[in-house]
Protein backbone atom coordinates (compact mmCIF):
# COMPACT_ATOMS: atom_id res chain seq x y z
CA UNK A 1 0.00 0.00 0.00
CA UNK A 2 2.92 2.33 0.66
CA UNK A 3 3.98 1.91 -2.99
CA UNK A 4 0.43 2.64 -4.11
CA UNK A 5 0.26 5.81 -2.00
CA UNK A 6 3.62 6.96 -3.35
CA UNK A 7 2.42 6.33 -6.89
CA UNK A 8 -0.77 8.30 -6.35
CA UNK A 9 1.13 11.22 -4.88
CA UNK A 10 3.47 11.20 -7.90
CA UNK A 11 0.53 11.17 -10.30
CA UNK A 12 -1.08 14.07 -8.46
CA UNK A 13 2.15 16.04 -8.53
CA UNK A 14 2.37 15.52 -12.28
CA UNK A 15 -1.20 16.67 -12.70
CA UNK A 16 -0.57 19.83 -10.73
CA UNK A 17 2.46 20.57 -12.90
CA UNK A 18 0.22 20.81 -15.97
CA UNK A 19 -2.78 22.46 -14.34
CA UNK A 20 -4.05 23.60 -11.02
CA UNK A 21 -5.05 20.77 -8.70
CA UNK A 22 -7.95 21.95 -6.56
CA UNK A 23 -6.96 19.83 -3.53
CA UNK A 24 -3.18 19.73 -4.08
CA UNK A 25 -2.34 20.62 -0.48
CA UNK A 26 -4.78 18.11 1.04
CA UNK A 27 -4.59 14.89 -0.99
CA UNK A 28 -1.61 13.28 0.69
CA UNK A 29 -3.13 13.75 4.15
CA UNK A 30 -6.50 12.43 3.00
CA UNK A 31 -4.86 9.32 1.57
CA UNK A 32 -2.88 8.86 4.79
CA UNK A 33 -6.09 8.95 6.82
CA UNK A 34 -7.77 6.57 4.39
CA UNK A 35 -4.95 4.09 4.99
CA UNK A 36 -5.05 4.57 8.77
CA UNK A 37 -8.73 3.59 8.76
CA UNK A 38 -8.31 0.51 6.58
CA UNK A 39 -9.85 -2.36 8.55
CA UNK A 40 -8.15 -5.66 9.18
CA UNK A 41 -10.32 -8.32 7.61
CA UNK A 42 -11.77 -11.01 9.85
CA UNK A 43 -11.26 -14.56 8.51
CA UNK A 44 -13.59 -17.47 9.27
CA UNK A 45 -13.17 -21.00 7.90
CA UNK A 46 -16.41 -22.36 6.43
CA UNK A 47 -17.07 -25.89 5.16
CA UNK A 48 -19.72 -27.34 2.83
CA UNK A 49 -22.77 -28.84 4.50
CA UNK A 50 -24.18 -31.11 1.78
CA UNK A 51 -24.18 -32.28 -1.81
CA UNK A 52 -27.05 -30.96 -3.93
CA UNK A 53 -28.62 -31.45 -7.32
CA UNK A 54 -29.86 -28.41 -9.20
CA UNK A 55 -33.23 -29.29 -10.67
CA UNK A 56 -35.59 -27.45 -12.99
CA UNK A 57 -38.62 -26.00 -11.27
CA UNK A 58 -41.20 -23.59 -12.65
CA UNK A 59 -41.84 -22.39 -9.10
CA UNK A 60 -38.19 -21.62 -8.29
CA UNK A 61 -36.23 -18.42 -8.88
CA UNK A 62 -34.89 -18.40 -12.44
CA UNK A 63 -36.33 -21.88 -12.93
CA UNK A 64 -33.82 -23.82 -10.82
CA UNK A 65 -33.76 -25.10 -7.25
CA UNK A 66 -31.19 -26.93 -5.11
CA UNK A 67 -32.26 -30.32 -3.76
CA UNK A 68 -30.30 -32.27 -1.15
CA UNK A 69 -28.47 -35.22 -2.71
CA UNK A 70 -26.21 -36.60 0.00
CA UNK A 71 -23.61 -35.78 2.59
CA UNK A 72 -20.18 -34.37 1.85
CA UNK A 73 -18.43 -37.28 3.59
CA UNK A 74 -19.60 -39.64 0.84
CA UNK A 75 -17.75 -37.48 -1.67
CA UNK A 76 -14.61 -37.42 0.42
CA UNK A 77 -14.43 -41.21 0.78
CA UNK A 78 -14.96 -42.23 -2.85
CA UNK A 79 -13.10 -41.87 -6.13
CA UNK A 80 -13.71 -38.44 -7.64
CA UNK A 81 -13.95 -40.04 -11.09
CA UNK A 82 -17.34 -41.31 -9.97
CA UNK A 83 -18.38 -37.84 -8.80
CA UNK A 84 -17.42 -35.47 -11.63
CA UNK A 85 -20.10 -32.82 -11.99
CA UNK A 86 -20.90 -32.86 -8.28
CA UNK A 87 -22.31 -29.69 -6.71
CA UNK A 88 -21.53 -28.88 -3.10
CA UNK A 89 -23.52 -26.45 -0.98
CA UNK A 90 -21.87 -24.37 1.74
CA UNK A 91 -25.27 -23.54 3.20
CA UNK A 92 -24.79 -19.76 3.15
CA UNK A 93 -23.36 -16.99 1.01
CA UNK A 94 -19.68 -16.28 1.61
CA UNK A 95 -16.87 -14.21 0.19
CA UNK A 96 -13.37 -15.63 0.37
CA UNK A 97 -10.80 -18.16 -0.76
CA UNK A 98 -11.65 -21.75 -1.72
CA UNK A 99 -9.33 -24.65 -0.83
CA UNK A 100 -9.47 -28.40 -1.56
CA UNK A 101 -7.22 -31.43 -1.05
CA UNK A 102 -6.47 -34.31 -3.44
CA UNK A 103 -5.32 -37.74 -2.18
CA UNK A 104 -4.40 -40.99 -4.01
CA UNK A 105 -7.20 -43.56 -3.83
CA UNK A 106 -5.96 -46.42 -6.06
CA UNK A 107 -2.94 -46.59 -8.36
CA UNK A 108 0.16 -44.44 -8.74
CA UNK A 109 -0.42 -40.66 -9.05
CA UNK A 110 1.87 -40.25 -12.06
CA UNK A 111 0.03 -37.47 -13.93
CA UNK A 112 -1.71 -34.16 -13.26
CA UNK A 113 -5.48 -33.84 -12.85
CA UNK A 114 -7.45 -30.94 -14.26
CA UNK A 115 -10.76 -29.55 -13.00
CA UNK A 116 -13.31 -26.93 -13.89
CA UNK A 117 -14.87 -25.17 -10.90
CA UNK A 118 -18.02 -23.07 -11.27
CA UNK A 119 -19.00 -20.95 -8.27
CA UNK A 120 -22.53 -19.62 -7.88
CA UNK A 121 -24.36 -17.28 -5.54
CA UNK A 122 -27.71 -18.72 -6.72
CA UNK A 123 -28.52 -22.19 -8.15
CA UNK A 124 -28.96 -21.06 -11.77
CA UNK A 125 -25.37 -19.78 -11.92
CA UNK A 126 -23.82 -23.25 -11.77
CA UNK A 127 -26.08 -24.80 -14.43
CA UNK A 128 -26.47 -21.97 -16.97
CA UNK A 129 -23.86 -22.25 -19.78
CA UNK A 130 -21.60 -19.21 -19.82
CA UNK A 131 -20.62 -19.62 -23.47
CA UNK A 132 -21.23 -18.41 -26.11
CA UNK A 133 -21.00 -15.30 -23.98
CA UNK A 134 -23.38 -12.44 -24.81
CA UNK A 135 -23.00 -10.20 -21.75
CA UNK A 136 -21.92 -6.57 -21.90
CA UNK A 137 -19.26 -6.73 -19.16
CA UNK A 138 -16.01 -8.67 -19.11
CA UNK A 139 -16.46 -12.45 -19.40
CA UNK A 140 -13.75 -12.75 -16.74
CA UNK A 141 -16.18 -11.62 -14.01
CA UNK A 142 -17.99 -14.97 -14.30
CA UNK A 143 -16.77 -17.32 -11.59
CA UNK A 144 -15.50 -20.37 -13.47
CA UNK A 145 -11.92 -21.47 -12.94
CA UNK A 146 -9.77 -24.18 -14.55
CA UNK A 147 -7.33 -25.69 -12.08
CA UNK A 148 -4.55 -28.17 -12.84
CA UNK A 149 -3.19 -30.18 -9.92
CA UNK A 150 0.35 -31.10 -10.96
CA UNK A 151 1.11 -33.10 -7.83
CA UNK A 152 -1.13 -35.53 -5.96
CA UNK A 153 -1.39 -35.63 -2.96
CA UNK A 154 -1.65 -31.91 -2.27
CA UNK A 155 -3.85 -29.00 -1.32
CA UNK A 156 -4.73 -26.13 -3.63
CA UNK A 157 -6.20 -22.72 -2.87
CA UNK A 158 -7.70 -20.85 -5.80
CA UNK A 159 -5.98 -17.44 -5.63
CA UNK A 160 -8.99 -15.50 -6.86
CA UNK A 161 -11.35 -14.24 -4.15
CA UNK A 162 -14.79 -15.67 -4.82
CA UNK A 163 -18.35 -14.92 -3.77
CA UNK A 164 -20.59 -17.98 -3.65
CA UNK A 165 -22.73 -20.57 -1.93
CA UNK A 166 -22.61 -23.40 -4.49
CA UNK A 167 -19.59 -25.03 -6.19
CA UNK A 168 -19.85 -27.29 -9.23
CA UNK A 169 -16.72 -29.42 -9.80
CA UNK A 170 -16.03 -31.17 -13.09
CA UNK A 171 -13.06 -33.40 -13.95
CA UNK A 172 -11.89 -32.30 -17.41
CA UNK A 173 -8.45 -33.93 -17.48
CA UNK A 174 -8.64 -37.37 -15.88
CA UNK A 175 -5.47 -39.33 -14.99
CA UNK A 176 -5.40 -43.15 -15.03
CA UNK A 177 -5.22 -43.53 -11.26
CA UNK A 178 -8.07 -43.07 -8.77
CA UNK A 179 -8.04 -40.19 -6.31
CA UNK A 180 -10.34 -38.47 -3.84
CA UNK A 181 -11.16 -34.80 -3.26
CA UNK A 182 -11.64 -33.77 0.36
CA UNK A 183 -11.24 -31.05 2.97
CA UNK A 184 -13.06 -28.41 0.99
CA UNK A 185 -13.24 -25.09 2.79
CA UNK A 186 -13.57 -21.37 2.29
CA UNK A 187 -11.60 -18.79 4.23
CA UNK A 188 -14.46 -16.26 4.36
CA UNK A 189 -13.43 -12.62 4.85
CA UNK A 190 -15.25 -9.48 5.96
CA UNK A 191 -14.48 -6.27 7.83
CA UNK A 192 -17.30 -7.02 10.25
CA UNK A 193 -15.93 -7.84 13.67
CA UNK A 194 -19.05 -8.00 15.82
CA UNK A 195 -22.56 -9.30 15.06
CA UNK A 196 -25.46 -6.90 14.98
CA UNK A 197 -27.98 -6.90 17.81
CA UNK A 198 -30.84 -9.33 17.23
CA UNK A 199 -34.40 -8.17 16.82
CA UNK A 200 -36.91 -8.93 19.59
CA UNK A 201 -38.66 -12.32 19.30
CA UNK A 202 -41.99 -10.51 19.03
CA UNK A 203 -41.12 -9.08 15.60
CA UNK A 204 -42.98 -10.52 12.59
CA UNK A 205 -41.01 -13.57 11.30
CA UNK A 206 -40.82 -12.21 7.74
CA UNK A 207 -39.30 -8.95 9.04
CA UNK A 208 -36.79 -10.99 11.04
CA UNK A 209 -35.88 -12.98 7.92
CA UNK A 210 -35.50 -9.82 5.83
CA UNK A 211 -33.33 -8.26 8.54
CA UNK A 212 -31.08 -11.33 8.69
CA UNK A 213 -30.55 -11.46 4.92
CA UNK A 214 -29.96 -7.70 4.78
CA UNK A 215 -27.31 -7.92 7.51
CA UNK A 216 -25.54 -10.72 5.65
CA UNK A 217 -25.64 -8.65 2.46
CA UNK A 218 -24.03 -5.71 4.22
CA UNK A 219 -21.46 -7.90 5.98
CA UNK A 220 -20.34 -9.52 2.72
CA UNK A 221 -19.91 -6.12 1.05
CA UNK A 222 -17.91 -4.67 3.95
CA UNK A 223 -14.36 -5.46 2.88
CA UNK A 224 -11.43 -3.02 2.88
CA UNK A 225 -13.91 -0.60 1.30
CA UNK A 226 -17.69 -0.74 1.01
CA UNK A 227 -17.80 -2.86 -2.13
CA UNK A 228 -20.80 -2.65 -4.41
CA UNK A 229 -20.68 -6.40 -5.03
CA UNK A 230 -18.12 -8.91 -3.77
CA UNK A 231 -18.54 -11.09 -6.88
CA UNK A 232 -18.44 -8.42 -9.57
CA UNK A 233 -17.07 -4.86 -9.68
CA UNK A 234 -15.60 -5.12 -6.16
CA UNK A 235 -15.13 -1.38 -5.99
CA UNK A 236 -16.35 1.65 -4.10
CA UNK A 237 -19.28 3.46 -5.72
CA UNK A 238 -20.65 6.53 -3.95
CA UNK A 239 -24.29 5.50 -4.40
CA UNK A 240 -23.61 2.17 -2.71
CA UNK A 241 -21.45 3.83 -0.06
CA UNK A 242 -24.33 6.06 0.97
CA UNK A 243 -26.77 3.17 1.43
CA UNK A 244 -24.20 0.87 3.06
CA UNK A 245 -23.20 3.59 5.51
CA UNK A 246 -26.86 4.09 6.46
CA UNK A 247 -27.12 0.37 7.17
CA UNK A 248 -23.88 0.38 9.12
CA UNK A 249 -25.03 3.36 11.20
CA UNK A 250 -27.87 1.21 12.54
CA UNK A 251 -26.13 -2.17 12.76
CA UNK A 252 -22.40 -2.86 12.95
CA UNK A 253 -21.41 0.77 13.64
CA UNK A 254 -17.92 0.27 12.18
CA UNK A 255 -17.36 3.92 11.42
CA UNK A 256 -13.70 3.44 10.51
CA UNK A 257 -14.77 1.85 7.21
CA UNK A 258 -17.09 4.75 6.35
CA UNK A 259 -14.34 7.20 7.30
CA UNK A 260 -11.83 5.36 5.10
CA UNK A 261 -14.16 5.43 2.10
CA UNK A 262 -14.90 9.14 2.45
CA UNK A 263 -11.21 10.03 2.60
CA UNK A 264 -10.40 7.68 -0.28
CA UNK A 265 -13.01 9.30 -2.52
CA UNK A 266 -11.73 12.76 -1.65
CA UNK A 267 -8.10 11.79 -2.19
CA UNK A 268 -8.86 10.29 -5.60
CA UNK A 269 -11.09 13.09 -6.89
CA UNK A 270 -10.34 14.89 -10.13
CA UNK A 271 -7.88 17.78 -10.23
CA UNK A 272 -10.87 20.07 -10.83
CA UNK A 273 -12.22 19.00 -7.44
CA UNK A 274 -15.07 16.74 -8.57
CA UNK A 275 -15.63 13.25 -7.26
CA UNK A 276 -15.49 10.13 -9.39
CA UNK A 277 -18.61 7.97 -9.34
CA UNK A 278 -16.41 5.11 -8.17
CA UNK A 279 -12.79 4.48 -7.22
CA UNK A 280 -10.57 1.41 -7.22
CA UNK A 281 -8.26 0.67 -4.34
CA UNK A 282 -5.49 -0.78 -6.49
CA UNK A 283 -5.39 1.53 -9.51
CA UNK A 284 -3.87 4.99 -9.83
CA UNK A 285 -5.76 8.20 -10.50
CA UNK A 286 -5.20 8.06 -14.26
CA UNK A 287 -7.16 4.83 -14.41
CA UNK A 288 -10.39 6.35 -13.12
CA UNK A 289 -10.56 9.71 -14.87
CA UNK A 290 -13.91 10.82 -16.30
CA UNK A 291 -16.09 8.31 -14.45
CA UNK A 292 -18.54 10.96 -13.29
CA UNK A 293 -22.13 10.36 -12.16
CA UNK A 294 -24.20 13.45 -11.51
CA UNK A 295 -26.11 12.31 -8.45
CA UNK A 296 -23.29 10.18 -7.01
CA UNK A 297 -20.94 13.12 -6.56
CA UNK A 298 -23.69 15.02 -4.78
CA UNK A 299 -24.51 12.07 -2.51
CA UNK A 300 -21.06 12.50 -0.92
CA UNK A 301 -22.34 15.42 1.15
CA UNK A 302 -25.50 13.54 2.11
CA UNK A 303 -23.35 10.61 3.26
CA UNK A 304 -21.12 12.96 5.23
CA UNK A 305 -24.12 14.48 6.98
CA UNK A 306 -25.62 11.14 8.04
CA UNK A 307 -22.19 9.85 9.05
CA UNK A 308 -21.71 12.87 11.31
CA UNK A 309 -25.12 12.43 12.94
CA UNK A 310 -24.32 8.76 13.66
CA UNK A 311 -20.66 9.05 14.70
CA UNK A 312 -20.25 12.63 16.00
CA UNK A 313 -16.90 12.67 14.17
CA UNK A 314 -16.46 16.41 13.70
CA UNK A 315 -12.84 16.19 12.55
CA UNK A 316 -13.67 14.13 9.45
CA UNK A 317 -16.63 16.31 8.53
CA UNK A 318 -14.58 19.52 8.81
CA UNK A 319 -11.78 17.91 6.80
CA UNK A 320 -14.11 16.92 3.98
CA UNK A 321 -16.64 19.77 4.01
CA UNK A 322 -14.71 21.56 1.20
CA UNK A 323 -15.22 18.49 -0.99
CA UNK A 324 -18.95 18.31 -0.29
CA UNK A 325 -19.27 22.06 -0.90
CA UNK A 326 -17.35 21.89 -4.18
CA UNK A 327 -19.80 19.33 -5.60
CA UNK A 328 -22.62 21.87 -5.27
CA UNK A 329 -21.09 23.77 -8.20
CA UNK A 330 -22.35 20.91 -10.36
CA UNK A 331 -25.95 21.82 -9.55
CA UNK A 332 -25.42 25.56 -9.85
CA UNK A 333 -24.00 25.11 -13.35
CA UNK A 334 -27.31 23.82 -14.69
CA UNK A 335 -29.91 25.99 -12.91
CA UNK A 336 -31.74 28.16 -15.42
CA UNK A 337 -33.24 31.57 -14.78
CA UNK A 338 -36.73 30.10 -14.27
CA UNK A 339 -35.50 27.71 -11.57
CA UNK A 340 -35.59 24.58 -13.73
CA UNK A 341 -32.50 22.45 -14.18
CA UNK A 342 -31.16 22.23 -17.73
CA UNK A 343 -31.72 18.50 -18.09
CA UNK A 344 -30.92 18.21 -21.80
CA UNK A 345 -27.54 19.87 -21.39
CA UNK A 346 -26.63 17.94 -18.23
CA UNK A 347 -27.69 14.66 -19.82
CA UNK A 348 -25.12 15.23 -22.56
CA UNK A 349 -22.33 16.11 -20.15
CA UNK A 350 -22.92 13.67 -17.28
CA UNK A 351 -23.97 10.12 -16.61
CA UNK A 352 -27.35 10.58 -14.89
CA UNK A 353 -28.29 7.26 -13.31
CA UNK A 354 -31.14 6.94 -10.76
CA UNK A 355 -31.80 3.29 -11.67
CA UNK A 356 -31.03 0.42 -14.06
CA UNK A 357 -34.36 0.61 -15.87
CA UNK A 358 -34.85 0.59 -19.61
CA UNK A 359 -36.85 3.57 -20.83
CA UNK A 360 -36.73 5.59 -17.62
CA UNK A 361 -37.08 9.31 -18.42
CA UNK A 362 -35.13 11.21 -15.77
CA UNK A 363 -35.93 14.92 -16.12
CA UNK A 364 -38.30 15.26 -13.14
CA UNK A 365 -36.13 13.04 -10.95
CA UNK A 366 -33.15 15.19 -11.94
CA UNK A 367 -34.95 18.34 -10.77
CA UNK A 368 -36.04 16.76 -7.50
CA UNK A 369 -32.69 15.20 -6.70
CA UNK A 370 -30.88 18.52 -7.27
CA UNK A 371 -33.11 20.19 -4.69
CA UNK A 372 -32.62 17.25 -2.31
CA UNK A 373 -28.82 17.48 -2.59
CA UNK A 374 -28.78 21.23 -1.94
CA UNK A 375 -31.11 20.89 1.04
CA UNK A 376 -28.91 18.21 2.62
CA UNK A 377 -25.76 20.26 2.03
CA UNK A 378 -27.34 23.18 3.87
CA UNK A 379 -28.37 20.91 6.75
CA UNK A 380 -24.79 19.64 6.95
CA UNK A 381 -23.43 23.19 6.96
CA UNK A 382 -25.75 24.18 9.81
CA UNK A 383 -24.52 21.26 11.94
CA UNK A 384 -21.15 22.92 12.41
CA UNK A 385 -21.73 26.58 11.68
CA UNK A 386 -20.81 26.77 8.00
CA UNK A 387 -24.15 27.94 6.62
CA UNK A 388 -22.72 31.35 5.70
CA UNK A 389 -20.61 29.54 3.07
CA UNK A 390 -23.75 28.30 1.32
CA UNK A 391 -26.14 31.09 2.21
CA UNK A 392 -27.69 31.11 -1.27
CA UNK A 393 -29.15 27.61 -0.91
CA UNK A 394 -32.48 28.37 0.85
CA UNK A 395 -33.58 30.93 -1.75
CA UNK A 396 -32.23 28.77 -4.56
CA UNK A 397 -34.11 25.63 -3.53
CA UNK A 398 -37.28 27.62 -2.96
CA UNK A 399 -37.07 28.90 -6.51
CA UNK A 400 -36.31 25.42 -7.88
CA UNK A 401 -39.19 23.83 -5.96
CA UNK A 402 -41.60 26.52 -7.18
CA UNK A 403 -40.52 25.87 -10.77
CA UNK A 404 -40.90 22.11 -10.30
CA UNK A 405 -44.44 22.58 -9.01
CA UNK A 406 -45.34 25.02 -11.80
CA UNK A 407 -43.93 23.14 -14.77
CA UNK A 408 -43.80 19.46 -13.73
CA UNK A 409 -46.83 18.83 -11.54
CA UNK A 410 -49.89 17.47 -13.31
CA UNK A 411 -52.82 18.56 -11.13
CA UNK A 412 -55.23 16.33 -13.01
CA UNK A 413 -53.41 13.07 -12.20
CA UNK A 414 -51.61 14.33 -9.11
CA UNK A 415 -48.15 13.20 -10.29
CA UNK A 416 -44.90 14.79 -11.43
CA UNK A 417 -43.77 14.36 -15.03
CA UNK A 418 -40.97 15.74 -17.17
CA UNK A 419 -41.23 18.59 -19.66
CA UNK A 420 -39.89 16.55 -22.57
CA UNK A 421 -41.75 13.32 -21.79
CA UNK A 422 -44.93 12.83 -19.79
CA UNK A 423 -43.89 9.41 -18.51
CA UNK A 424 -45.13 8.63 -14.99
CA UNK A 425 -42.39 6.92 -12.99
CA UNK A 426 -41.56 5.96 -9.44
CA UNK A 427 -38.28 7.89 -9.79
CA UNK A 428 -40.02 11.19 -10.57
CA UNK A 429 -42.42 11.00 -7.62
CA UNK A 430 -39.80 9.75 -5.18
CA UNK A 431 -37.23 12.48 -5.80
CA UNK A 432 -39.77 15.29 -5.79
CA UNK A 433 -41.09 14.02 -2.47
CA UNK A 434 -37.63 13.61 -0.91
CA UNK A 435 -36.88 17.15 -2.08
CA UNK A 436 -39.94 18.40 -0.19
CA UNK A 437 -41.63 19.84 -3.29
CA UNK A 438 -45.23 18.60 -2.73
CA UNK A 439 -47.28 18.95 0.43
CA UNK A 440 -47.75 15.76 2.42
CA UNK A 441 -51.25 15.35 1.00
CA UNK A 442 -49.96 15.79 -2.55
CA UNK A 443 -47.11 13.37 -1.86
CA UNK A 444 -49.53 10.72 -0.67
CA UNK A 445 -51.71 11.27 -3.72
CA UNK A 446 -48.73 10.92 -6.06
CA UNK A 447 -47.52 7.68 -4.45
CA UNK A 448 -51.00 6.16 -4.46
CA UNK A 449 -51.44 7.14 -8.11
CA UNK A 450 -48.46 4.91 -8.98
CA UNK A 451 -50.66 1.91 -8.16
CA UNK A 452 -53.58 3.15 -10.25
CA UNK A 453 -52.27 4.82 -13.40
CA UNK A 454 -51.45 2.73 -16.51
CA UNK A 455 -47.93 2.27 -17.95
CA UNK A 456 -46.09 3.46 -14.86
CA UNK A 457 -42.29 3.03 -15.08
CA UNK A 458 -41.44 0.85 -12.08
CA UNK A 459 -38.07 0.45 -10.30
CA UNK A 460 -35.61 -2.00 -11.80
CA UNK A 461 -33.39 -2.35 -8.75
CA UNK A 462 -33.43 -2.21 -4.94
CA UNK A 463 -31.43 1.02 -5.28
CA UNK A 464 -34.44 3.05 -6.39
CA UNK A 465 -36.76 0.97 -4.23
CA UNK A 466 -34.86 2.15 -1.15
CA UNK A 467 -35.76 5.74 -1.96
CA UNK A 468 -39.36 4.71 -2.65
CA UNK A 469 -39.63 3.26 0.88
CA UNK A 470 -38.13 6.48 2.29
CA UNK A 471 -40.61 8.56 0.31
CA UNK A 472 -43.51 6.52 1.71
CA UNK A 473 -42.23 7.09 5.25
CA UNK A 474 -41.64 10.82 4.70
CA UNK A 475 -45.17 11.12 3.29
CA UNK A 476 -46.72 9.53 6.36
CA UNK A 477 -47.72 6.32 4.55
CA UNK A 478 -46.24 4.09 7.23
CA UNK A 479 -48.37 0.99 6.72
CA UNK A 480 -47.73 1.20 2.98
CA UNK A 481 -43.97 1.45 3.66
CA UNK A 482 -44.01 -1.72 5.75
CA UNK A 483 -46.07 -3.60 3.19
CA UNK A 484 -43.82 -2.44 0.35
CA UNK A 485 -40.69 -3.57 2.20
CA UNK A 486 -42.23 -6.98 2.90
CA UNK A 487 -43.46 -7.39 -0.67
CA UNK A 488 -40.15 -6.40 -2.28
CA UNK A 489 -37.36 -7.70 -0.05
CA UNK A 490 -39.61 -10.40 1.36
CA UNK A 491 -40.21 -11.47 -2.23
CA UNK A 492 -36.49 -12.15 -2.60
CA UNK A 493 -36.44 -14.05 0.70
CA UNK A 494 -39.31 -16.26 -0.47
CA UNK A 495 -37.38 -16.95 -3.67
CA UNK A 496 -34.45 -18.26 -1.64
CA UNK A 497 -32.18 -15.22 -1.26
CA UNK A 498 -29.28 -15.64 1.19
CA UNK A 499 -28.19 -12.13 0.32
CA UNK A 500 -30.14 -9.47 -1.56
CA UNK A 501 -29.68 -8.94 -5.27
CA UNK A 502 -28.44 -6.14 -7.51
CA UNK A 503 -31.46 -6.25 -9.82
CA UNK A 504 -34.90 -7.47 -8.82
CA UNK A 505 -38.22 -7.22 -10.62
CA UNK A 506 -41.01 -9.27 -9.02
CA UNK A 507 -42.36 -9.86 -12.52
CA UNK A 508 -39.11 -10.81 -14.29
CA UNK A 509 -36.62 -13.20 -12.66
CA UNK A 510 -34.16 -12.78 -15.54
CA UNK A 511 -33.82 -9.00 -15.49
CA UNK A 512 -30.19 -8.01 -16.05
CA UNK A 513 -28.51 -4.67 -16.78
CA UNK A 514 -25.79 -6.65 -18.58
CA UNK A 515 -27.78 -8.82 -21.01
CA UNK A 516 -26.88 -12.02 -19.10
CA UNK A 517 -28.38 -12.84 -15.72
CA UNK A 518 -25.46 -14.95 -14.33
CA UNK A 519 -23.40 -11.76 -14.53
CA UNK A 520 -25.70 -10.04 -12.02
CA UNK A 521 -24.44 -9.52 -8.51
CA UNK A 522 -26.61 -11.60 -6.16
CA UNK A 523 -25.05 -9.99 -3.12
CA UNK A 524 -25.19 -6.27 -3.75
CA UNK A 525 -24.58 -3.34 -1.46
CA UNK A 526 -27.49 -1.16 -2.45
CA UNK A 527 -29.88 -3.97 -1.47
CA UNK A 528 -28.90 -4.00 2.22
CA UNK A 529 -31.07 -1.12 3.45
CA UNK A 530 -33.84 -3.04 5.24
CA UNK A 531 -31.21 -3.03 8.02
CA UNK A 532 -31.57 0.75 8.14
CA UNK A 533 -35.36 0.92 7.86
CA UNK A 534 -36.11 -1.83 10.38
CA UNK A 535 -33.70 -0.39 12.98
CA UNK A 536 -34.33 3.32 12.45
CA UNK A 537 -38.12 3.06 12.37
CA UNK A 538 -39.00 0.30 14.85
CA UNK A 539 -42.47 1.76 15.37
CA UNK A 540 -43.20 0.96 11.69
CA UNK A 541 -41.31 -2.25 11.00
CA UNK A 542 -40.94 -3.95 14.39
Amino acid sequence: MKKLLSGIVCVLCCLSAFGQDFYADKRAEWMRKAELNKPKLISTVKKPIQIVKIEKSTDAYQGWKAVSAGNVESLYTSSFKENSGVIVDFGEHMTGYYTFTLSPFRGVPDAPARFKFTFGEVPSEVVTPFDPYKGTLSRAWLQDETVTAMVVPGSITIPRRLSFRYVKIELIGAPNYEFSMSDMSCEAVSAVSTPAESLPESVDPIIRDIDKVAHNTLKECMQTVYEDGPKRDQRLWIGDLYLESLGNNYSFKQFDLTRRCLYLLAGLSSEEGYLMGCVYENLDLKSIQNLFLFEYGLLFGVTLKDYYLASDDRETVEDLWPVAKKQLDIVRKYIKEDGLMDFERANKEWWIFFDWKDGLYKEAAFQGFSIFALNNAYELAKLFGKESEVSDIPSLTKKMAKAAKKYMYDKKTGVFVGMGDKQVSYASQVWMILAGVPTQKEAQQALKALQELPDVCRPGTPYLYHYYIQALIDSGLKAEAKNALIDFWGGMVKKGADTFWEAYDPFDDYISPYNFHPLNSYCHAWSCTPVYFIRKYPEIFQ
